[in-house]
């Protein structure tokens, strides 16, 4: 594991009224852990973000760099990305 480093982090004392049932629940052992999960989905949800709009912005590179295509191509590939998107968030769901 790598090196731990501690922070305070300041909340409504509602949201750590909820870390604190969840640990006396036996969800999770401590706050800590609640917060360390957190901070891995936003982490894992802004990578995801940050490829999405890299694809994005090649597509628009190339889109602006010339190239015709019909409207049948555009539908198809709107409807993949869709497609893709959807099932994405279905997996993060689960």
């Amino acid at each position: 594991m790598s090196k731990l480093e501690r922070i305070t982090v300041t909340m409504p004392e509602e949201m750590a009224a909820k870390l604190r049932a969840a640990v006396s629940e036996g969800e999770y052992a401590t706050t800590s852990e609640i917060v360390r999960e957190a901070v891995r989905d936003w982490s894992s949800e802004r990578d995801h973000r940050e490829a999405e709009n890299a694809e994005i912005r090649e597509i628009l590179g190339r889109a602006r760099a010339g190239g015709r295509r019909t409207m049948e191509e555009v539908e198809a590939s709107v409807l993949a990305r869709i497609e893709a998107v959807e099932k994405a968030q279905a997996k993060n769901r689960a």
